[in-house]
Formats: structure tokens, sequence, C-alpha cells
């Protein structure tokens, strides 16, 4: 059976469940694997997808994203609009209404003064905020009344959908937050790790890169929701073995990311006990360049703006790298139908992916030999090249996983093939994802070369994703290495037209400029962009109302799962 054939979209998954719940808890216990382990429950303090999904069964926002790209209310009543009143003319203000409704699991009543918190606590100037961007430009959040809040702009906001949207950044509790500002916000384990929320589980027991332990959230703002009493959210193993336990065992009821080989799926799915499901969005797999030199004799200044990297920023050198790699081939051999090779960042909707790029489409060794000839790189007898002194070896990190070392394997027999040295390195996804600041072993830290993984950004709206490769936001150590940039991209350039973009009006007039910045990321020597991936995970036959989301959390619509025949 080849897999476009098992594939489904979110929208047909969410249809083939026929049967619906009638009381809360009546569905008894859901078991979720992400193979990558869950290290924290809040997203303020990480960027790792697989954090904030699980923080996503707890703490909501003002409103997400469907499975289709749509607004939606959750803690908010409605959708503020300039039509509604809800957006005013000038576009430098916007008020949510809080649901009369919503109260936080402990009981106690969800007000402004919760909102006001929340955009505190990402803003301190003491703190790390992993999702600042969410909140660039805010200038102010204040109580109307106990259930209506504003929030001010500095500038004119043409699409003010950021702060308090989407699962990155939800509205936390001030009462159990009090205590964790700025510095102190790591060190809060117990709100970190079981936080107050209005979602419809609550945490019950956390360890830490192992499992979740999750109860049905009694105060949920749905009496007949959520149909399963419990959650087990397990971390650990791989794709593979996760995709096993759903698709062959039946041990798990849903597995987050099967980035499996096709045949390997296909051979799976044959089992008959569950269906892979598919989606595609924004998600795109990269290798992001280091512009530091990360250098261990560096100490604490590797990897850090005090030193450039001796090579990589040489966008010719970057172009070399890319020109090197058949995206063809790593999409034939790790993703099927569900990739697609790319040479953008913004890879979608259709209207924004730039079509300026392809010349990374098609693999020219010949071309990637010439530009490091013509930037003074000289092969080597040992078949390395080198200049003035310096060996081109490098260093190429990413997560354990099967098709990413296969992915590995692959670019550095060709890199090889145009003298570079290359050195692979695998690490637990559950630490390369985890955002720790004292591990030297995250994306953030970035202690290598480069570094392979997939990104995307939630809703169809750039603007805040692209803010994320901002000069701002490059991670270090006054920020708690929780910064976005984690090339250490910086261009002025850039950033005049992140600015730009976020006062410009009409969805043609803001995609000209997604484009611009895009081409001019892409084109620079901080990024290589490989494969325009779908979401593709695997649910049990017996698992219901599963409506796949590539815009925001997979888990967005936790509270309608429920179980089927």
């Amino acid at each position: 059976m080849r897999l476009r054939h098992m594939l489904t979209g979110a929208g047909a998954a969410a249809l083939m469940a026929s049967a619906a719940h009638a009381e809360r808890g009546s569905d008894g216990e859901v078991r979720i694997l992400y193979f990558q382990a869950i290290s924290i429950m809040t997203p303020y303090l990480s960027s790792g997808t697989k954090d904030i999904e699980a923080a996503s069964l707890v703490i909501e926002p003002l409103a997400r994203f469907d499975n289709e790209g749509r607004l939606v209310p959750y803690v908010a009543a409605e959708i503020p609009t300039v039509e509604n009143g809800g957006v005013a003319e000038d576009l430098k203000s916007m008020t949510w209404k809080i649901r009369p409704d919503i109260v936080w699991s402990d009981g106690t009543p969800v007000t402004a003064e919760d909102v006001i918190f929340t955009w505190k606590y990402c803003t301190d100037e003491n703190g790390g905020c992993a999702q600042e961007p969410y909140f660039a430009d805010v200038t102010n959040v204040e109580a109307i009344d106990e259930k209506t809040v504003k929030i001010s702009f500095g500038v004119p906001k043409p699409y003010p959908y950021s702060a308090f949207v989407g699962a990155q950044s939800p509205v936390i509790q001030a009462a159990q937050f009090a205590n964790c500002l700025g510095t102190a916000a790591p060190s809060c384990t117990e709100a970190n790790t079981k936080p107050v929320g209005t979602g419809p589980f609550v945490v019950t027991d956390f360890k830490a890169n192992d499992v979740v332990t999750l109860a049905a959230n009694p105060n949920y703002r749905d009496p007949a929701k959520p149909a399963f009493a419990t959650v087990v959210l397990k971390g650990g193993g791989d794709a593979a073995s996760a995709a096993r336990s759903v698709l062959e065992t039946g041990e798990f009821d849903y597995a987050w990311n099967a980035q499996v080989e096709p045949e390997i799926l296909a051979q799976m799915a044959a089992a008959g006990k569950g269906e892979i499901i598919s989606a595609f969005g924004t998600l795109v797999e990269r290798i992001m360049v280091n512009q530091t030199d990360p250098n261990p004799g560096l100490g604490d200044e590797r990897s850090t703006v005090a030193h450039p990297h001796p090579f990589l920023t040489d966008p010719n050198v970057v172009k070399a790298l890319s020109l090197a790699i058949d995206r063809e081939i790593l999409v034939e051999t790790g993703y099927g139908e569900a990739g697609r090779p790319t040479c953008n960042l913004v890879p979608a909707p259709a209207f924004q992916d730039s079509p300026n790029n392809d010349w990374c489409l098609k693999q020219d060794l010949d071309q990637a030999n010439q530009l490091l000839d013509d930037a003074g790189w000289a092969m080597g007898g040992d078949g390395v090249r080198a200049k003035d002194g310096v060996r081109m070896s490098v260093l190429y990190q990413t997560s354990v996983n099967s098709v990413r070392q296969a992915a590995q394997a692959l670019i550095k027999q060709w890199w090889n093939e145009i003298g570079v040295e290359v050195e692979l390195r695998q690490i637990d996804p559950a630490v390369f994802f985890g955002g720790d600041p004292g591990s030297p072993d995250t994306i953030q830290k970035f202690y290598a070369d480069l570094e392979m993984y997939a990104n995307n950004f939630e809703g169809t709206d750039a603007e805040k994703y692209l803010g994320d490769w901002v000069c701002a936001e490059i991670p270090n150590q006054s920020n708690g290495w929780q910064g976005g940039n984690h090339a250490r991209y910086c261009d002025a350039e850039y950033d005049a037209l992140k600015a730009e973009l976020a006062t410009t009006v009409g969805e043609e007039e803001r995609a000209a400029i997604t484009i611009k910045l895009n081409d001019k990321f892409v084109n620079s020597a901080a990024i290589i962009p490989l494969i325009h991936r779908g979401r593709v995970s695997a649910k049990s036959n017996t698992l219901g109302g599963v409506a796949l989301n590539p815009f925001d959390s997979e888990l967005w619509n936790a509270a309608d799962w429920h179980r089927v025949e």
C-alpha cells in the first residue's frame, strides 16, 4: 500500500469519528506518545514543539487557529475586529472580552488581571521569555473591567492577532506565577510543571523527560467534556517505535510526529489497528547555520556575537553547501508523499511562497565546487578544503531520529564530495528541544556549526515567525538563551523590513513584504531550507474526534477526543 493512499486530511480524520461522548470522563484513559519527551509545561520557557503542545492541554490563549487556519475564540468570548468594534479604527489598540463562564481549574475566575500579568511576565526585562516576539509593539495591556482587557500598540497593527493568540502565547494565572517574574521564572518548578489552566485537563503528576499524567479539569467550561478521565502523555523512544505503538501493537492511542521512512509506515499501517493522518501547513525542515564561532576554547563566549564564525558567514560558502544537497533524494528516502523540496522558510499559504529561490531545488556539485574555489578555499591532499590555515571542518548536529540520521549521512557524503569535513552529532530530542538554559545541548545554545530541525508558525500570517530572526532575538546568557534567532543572524535591512511588515495593511501587500523577508533570509548565510513537511501522526482506530491541525497545537481540540468502537 502506498503512503499517499493512507494519508487523510485533517478534516477527514475528524469526520471518521462517528460516536459522540455524553459526559465528562466517561471514556476512561487516553494514551498519547510524544517520542520527544516533555521537559516543561509552559511555552514561555521553551521553544520546543513538544513542550508547547503538551502545555496546550492545560493552558489556553484568548484565541487560537483551527485546523483550517481560521481564528476561533477560546478564553475570549469573540474575535475582535474593526467591524465589531474590537479593533480600533487606527489599528493601534484592540479589546478582548473574556468568556463569562470560564474559570481556572482551581475554580477561581479568569480576569483581565491574568492577561495583564502574562504580558508583564513575558516582557520582564530581567527574564528570558521564549515567546517574546508575540508581544512585539505592545506598549500596554490594561483592564477595562474584570472581564475586558485592552491591548495598545506603539504602531498601527494591521494584523493584531499575536499576543495571547495560539498555543505559544497562552494566558497564565497571575496568582500562581506571582513570584516567578524575571530571573525567578525558571526556578518556579511547581508552576512550570503543574500550571493552573483553563484547558480540558490538569497535571496530576510530572516526571521531566519521561511521563506526564493528567486528569479531566473538573471546572472545564463544557460540562460534557473532556470525554477522557485521564491522559498519559509518555515521552521517549523514537519516531518509529512511537508509530508502531499505535499502528501495530495498539499500546497507545496517538503518536505525534511520525517522522519515519514511508515504506516502514506503510508496513506498520497494514496491521490495521490505526491510521496515519497528515496535513500540510508551514512546517519546514531546515539546517540552521551558526553565524558565530562554537569553538569550546572560547569558553563562555562560544557561539556568541563576540566571535563571528571563521567561514560560515560567507553566503557563497553556505550556498555551496546548499547546492550540494539533493533534496529529491531526501524526500524520496525520508518523507514520501509527506514531503516536498523547498528553498523557502515560508512555504505556505501559496500566495506567500516565494518563486524566487528555485536555484536550490536541483543538486549541482560542479557549481558548489566552483563557488568554493572562487571563495579561495583550496582542496587539500586529504580531500578537505582550507584557506589561510583554517580547515573547512564542521560539526553538524540534530536530534535522534532515523529519518534525520539518514539525511545526515547523505548530506555528509555530499559535503565530503566538495571538500568539507563533517562530524555528525545526535542529541536526545528531549534535551535538544528542551530549552534548559543549563544544558549545552539545546538548539538555542547551538554549540555546533550546523543544526537540523523543523519549525513552523501558527495560523497563516508569518509576521511574528519572521520576527524570530531580528537581531534582538539572538539567544545569549542575558536572556536565558531563550531567543528564537538560533543562527545569530543580524541584518539591519531585515530588521527594517520586519518593522515595515508590522505596519502594512492588506493581504497582498503583507505577502509581498513576507516574500522579501523570506528571500533575504534564505539567501543569507544563516539557513539552508530542505523540506516542506506535512505534519504526520498516527492515531488508533478507536480514537475519535481528532482533527490534525497544522496551524496550531496538534492537541488543540483534545477536549473533543473520545472513544469509538
